[in-house]
């Protein structure tokens, strides 16, 4: 036991990939989090589970595809039958804390009850810092009430509308807080794996500390494109929806001024994130836990920022939304400074964090079977990489009326090497076509020209279909047991005798 590594997860909410300047951003500075990755590994694609919250981090907890948990939707709940990898890492000797959102049920589950099989030792929940102050589990709200308690009452008063929120009561700084608390006050009789869940950079983008916004080079920023260089004229009726009704509202109430507040927003928030990661690292190495501890950085999805003239996340899979940073450092297992290329899912995490603790491939096979083993992967072993990643949609998020969109709006996207692939799925009627899109993301890396009626793409298109039709059918068959025809009641050859 004493030879497993300390692993810590670190998560953000609603972080687009080219928010870091490992990724290529430069609009503000990210030392901390470019050190992480020139000590670890960049995953340059790595595409979420699914555009939403709930069923993203489903999935990351379970190391399964949507359809292997069952969580499709913003306010579903896990079923009880699904165990989080932080419950089986509990169960064989480590440490296990959670500091901040979990959000792999609805919230308004989780504000009250814990998921069944969370496997958390100490359970610091937030889901986000306006809501549920008083909730049963609101360790922020707690902590408000009990050091700042006149702020705890004008947060409750104003809730999101509160903005430039002091750096020294900002729930971000309380999670690095806790979470340096937890590493030094550890069992050292036992390895530790803690989440740090922090809920920003997540809309409303004006909870930022003010001196963050000082930190942002406005001139980088660019210009919110609202013209015929942005304009879709051949895109599914499902992101017109989302464009004209998403949660946010209508893209079009919005004048270029508010895009552009919500962009400096934005990227103040990534800005002070980084800064209070960098406290927790420096605390590890304090510490002399940095060569024996697998550090994890994700985000559950993007947000479009007004690309593609869309907000937050919704039914769409550009990458803005759907492609987010992940990095592990994990000394003397992966190669540090490493760029991985290939397609990567956060469903991965589950079995690279449970193969670091020396669970056998066998127990993960059982437990996960389409979470892959990225240290292995990262190594060389071919037989545990992937060359595609899949993002399902099915009804998911909520429209400008808060509630599910009706008629519901269904789509997978499925990604190679070279191509992505989206399909909007509706009702089997003769003579509706099948919408979708096709982008070649080597030579229009922002998904400008939609090639789904192109006839020189006609076999990339059939290709892409056929494998998405293949996982659809390996995902049904996986969920319903049936794979190797072990559900069958009765033999099939006792039919025909």
């Amino acid at each position: 036991m004493k030879n497993r590594p300390n692993i810590l997860l670190i998560m953000t909410d609603q972080q687009r990939f080219d928010s870091l300047g490992c990724y290529g951003a430069d609009v503000i500075p990210t030392p901390n989090l470019d050190r992480l990755a020139s000590e670890g590994v960049v995953f340059k694609n790595c595409y979420v589970n699914n555009p939403v919250c709930t069923p993203s981090r489903a999935s990351i907890f379970t190391g399964k595809p949507l359809p292997g948990h069952g969580v499709y939707r913003l306010n579903d709940c896990l079923p009880d039958r699904e165990v989080l990898f932080t419950k089986r890492l509990n169960a064989a000797g480590y440490q296990t804390a959670l500091v901040g959102k979990l959000h792999v049920s609805g919230a308004l589950f989780e504000c009250d009850q814990r998921n069944c099989d969370d496997g958390f030792d100490i359970y610091d929940w937030c889901h986000e810092p306006a809501l549920f102050l008083d909730g049963k589990y609101n360790s922020y709200g707690k902590w408000l009430k009990e050091n700042h308690p006149d702020f705890h009452r004008q947060l409750t008063k104003q809730g999101r509308r509160l903005k430039n929120v002091p750096r020294e009561k900002h729930a971000t700084h309380w999670s690095a807080d806790r979470t340096i608390e937890l590493i030094r006050d550890r069992d050292v009789d036992k390895p530790f794996c803690f989440v740090m869940s922090i809920f920003d950079p997540h809309n409303p983008y004006t909870d930022y500390p003010a001196e963050m916004r000082e930190f942002v080079d406005q001139e980088k920023i660019g210009e919110v494109s609202s013209g015929p260089e942005n304009a879709h004229f051949d895109e599914p009726l499902g992101i017109a929806r989302e464009r004209e009704h998403g949660y946010m509202g209508n893209f079009h109430d919005y004048p270029d001024s508010d895009i552009r507040e919500m962009r400096i927003g934005y990227f103040a928030s990534v800005c002070l994130i980084d800064q209070e990661v960098g406290r927790v690292l420096d605390e590890l190495a304090k510490q002399g836990l940095r060569d024996t501890t697998m550090v994890i950085f994700v985000s559950d999805h993007g947000d479009m920022l007004g690309d593609h003239e869309l907000l937050a996340k919704g039914a769409f899979f550009y990458d803005a939304c759907v492609k987010v940073p992940f990095i592990i450092r994990h000394p003397g297992k992966m190669p540090a400074g490493k760029r991985w290329r290939l397609p990567v899912q956060p469903h991965d995490i589950a079995a690279t964090v449970l193969a670091g603790a020396e669970f056998s491939a066998q127990e993960i096979t059982e437990y996960m079977p389409e979470s892959m083993d990225l240290t292995a992967t990262v190594n060389g072993d071919k037989t545990a990489a992937r060359d595609y990643a899949v993002c399902v949609y099915r009804g998911s998020g909520i429209s400008s009326e808060k509630k599910y969109f009706e008629p519901p709006i269904h789509a997978t996207m499925i990604r190679d090497e070279r191509f992505k692939l989206n399909a909007y799925h509706g009702p089997a009627t003769a003579g509706i076509e099948m919408e979708g899109e096709l982008y070649d993301m080597i030579n229009d890396p922002e998904e400008r020209k939609n090639l789904w009626r192109n006839p020189e793409y006609v076999s990339d298109k059939i290709r892409l279909m056929g494998k998405l039709l293949n996982w659809l059918v390996m995902e049904d068959l996986q969920t319903n047991g049936i794979r190797s025809g072990e559900s069958a009641a009765v033999p099939a050859e006792s039919l025909y005798s």
